[in-house]
């Protein structure tokens, strides 16, 4: 063997040994198997015996719409349809108007069918457990029911309990005053938790009390934070209640549950340990989804109500402009939201990248928890928890009726009438009324309601001036409990600027006397709400004499 060919021999084995010793030193990646694609067929039809199979004679249900997350079908005459699927799809039935899928013993609308044959992969809290192989039939039962074209739906912003003692404050607080609702339904709009997973189907069950369906939308608490992407991230939510976007129809409207909890881990994070500390949430959608809202709006007339119902609100969801170009030329369509805990209505105009004719209506919807269950303790242990816009806890009502909407405000634990706080002093002296404010925080007001404010049965109602300030009472209040020592109560939050704050003064020329302020509010939907603050004004203190003025009078 020539001396060249050793050499080359030798090269090749120092080149292999180092390879092979770097390979040790290298995190294993695991590789990714392709997908398995396959057609998915079945039936939609009325089940009549109610035992959730299709058996012989009962009759399929044709134009009804289904989809895999992406495309959106419809059945045929006899019921009938197909769709792709992968080893990670969840098919789902789009409920039509006058018809009901099964309800879960919770009281959630099943109405999916979860295709996962390996199962979710392992994680803090479970996911869902290996589905086997694909059905030959995936078939959806559907049952008839009466449907008015003006219903009700109760909408619960953030109720995020930490521990089952917070899920009884929401029981006590919310939950009792609601028992024999008329509402067609309600919807949590995430953040159903505040990150224990394990608590999904005690906070299901104590909503069941209600006797409605209820539909959930995910939050940024609602996830799997040791996910190492966004695709895996929603697992324990798909067990408990299925996909994390849909849609559905009732009575003439068309509602769609977006998931705008984007879930990032850094490509160098990926270790189990690092995932906690480094994964973030932002708002977005993705291009999955964009294609579903798409290819479901398609299909819905424009002459039809929209209600788009999500987490964070829309003008905080990165790839918001894909889904304006998608809704804004719609003359029918509304959103609702929570996540930042206070209330407000907001009007999405061109300076957002909005195209529409008109501005788009965004509610960012009151809080169940208010400011996370903070502040002292009421008579019945329960946190006041008073927003940081100076708004209440509580949730809100939605009456639909065609393509008009009214939402009314309710604050936990207290009367329908509840609308407003009225801030002024206990008294005032004669002499200072022109100088002292009067402050009204209309829980429900916008931009487009009209507020104004009486003084005793006599005079005239003069206009209040919105203001967007911290609303005193507030910061009054958080800065007298949270300087309480030795408190056993959470801290309320910083105060914040607040959408629904108006201000005026007291008239001149006020007499001595007790006195009640009226303050009345016409909402932007028409509703009318009027409230009292009872005021004393003493006399004017008589001017202090001079040492002049006293030497005359001598």
């Amino acid at each position: 063997m020539s001396r060249l060919s050793l050499s080359k021999i030798i090269l090749a084995k120092i080149v292999l040994g180092s390879l092979l010793l770097g390979s040790l030193n290298m995190p294993v990646q695991a590789e990714s198997k392709p997908e398995v694609q396959q057609t998915a067929t079945g039936y939609v039809f009325q089940d009549t015996n109610r035992n959730r199979k299709r058996d012989p004679g009962e009759q399929g249900l044709g134009c009804v719409r289904v989809s895999n997350g992406r495309e959106v079908v419809c059945t045929d005459q006899a019921g009938k349809y197909e769709l792709p699927v992968n080893d990670d799809t969840i098919l789902f039935v789009i409920k039509p108007q006058g018809w009901r899928t099964p309800l879960s013993k919770n009281l959630t609308p099943e109405f999916y069918y979860i295709h996962k044959p390996a199962g979710s992969p392992q994680s803090k809290y479970p996911g869902v457990k290996p589905t086997g192989p694909l059905p030959a039939s995936v078939d959806f039962p559907l049952y008839p029911q009466k449907e008015p074209a003006q219903f009700r739906a109760i909408f619960f912003g953030d109720p995020q309990p930490r521990d089952q003692k917070e899920i009884d404050y929401i029981a006590h607080d919310v939950i009792e005053e609601l028992v024999g609702t008329d509402a067609s339904f309600g919807v949590t709009l995430g953040d159903i938790l505040f990150d224990d997973l394990s608590l999904f189907e005690s906070q299901a069950r104590g909503i069941a009390l209600l006797g409605i369906p209820w539909y959930n939308v995910i939050g940024n608490h609602d996830i799997n934070y040791d996910a190492p992407n966004d695709k895996l991230s929603d697992e324990t939510f798909e067990r408990a209640f299925g996909p994390a976007y849909y849609s559905f129809d009732y009575g003439q409207v068309h509602f769609i549950v977006l998931d705008d909890i984007n879930w990032i881990v850094p490509e160098e994070n990926k270790t189990k340990k690092e995932m906690e500390k480094k994964g973030h949430y932002e708002g977005g959608l993705g291009k999955e989804q964009i294609e579903f809202v798409k290819n479901d709006l398609q299909q819905i007339p424009d002459d039809q109500l929209v209600v788009l119902m999500m987490h964070i609100p829309l003008v905080g969801v990165e790839d918001r402009q894909d889904l304006y170009r998608l809704i804004e030329k719609r003359p029918f369509c509304m959103s609702i939201s929570g996540h930042t805990h206070h209330h407000e209505h907001r009007f999405i105009t061109k300076e957002d990248g909005w195209r529409g004719p008109k501005p788009h209506h965004h509610i960012i919807n009151v809080t169940v928890s208010g400011s996370w269950w903070s502040g002292s303790p009421d008579e019945r242990g329960i946190p006041h928890t008073m927003m940081a816009d100076g708004a209440p806890n509580g949730y809100s009502i939605i009456t639909f009726d065609g393509t008009e909407y009214d939402l009314d405000f309710r604050a936990a634990g207290r009367a329908a009438s509840y609308q407003m706080n009225i801030l002024a002093p206990e008294e005032v002296t004669a002499d200072q009324t022109a100088e002292t404010e009067i402050f009204a925080n209309i829980f429900n007001g916008s931009e487009r309601s009209k507020v104004e404010m009486l003084i005793g049965e006599s005079g005239s109602w003069t206009a209040m001036e919105q203001i967007d300030e911290i609303d005193p009472s507030f910061n009054k209040l958080s800065e007298a409990e949270n300087a309480v020592e030795g408190k056993k109560y959470r801290d309320l939050p910083k105060a914040k600027k607040s959408s629904h704050l108006w201000r005026t003064k007291l008239p001149a020329g006020l007499k001595p006397g007790t006195h009640l302020i009226r303050i009345r509010t016409v909402e932007m939907d028409g509703d009318k709400h009027q409230s009292g603050r009872v005021i004393r004004i003493l006399p004017a203190k008589p001017a202090e004499k001079t040492a002049s003025t006293a030497a005359t009078e001598k």
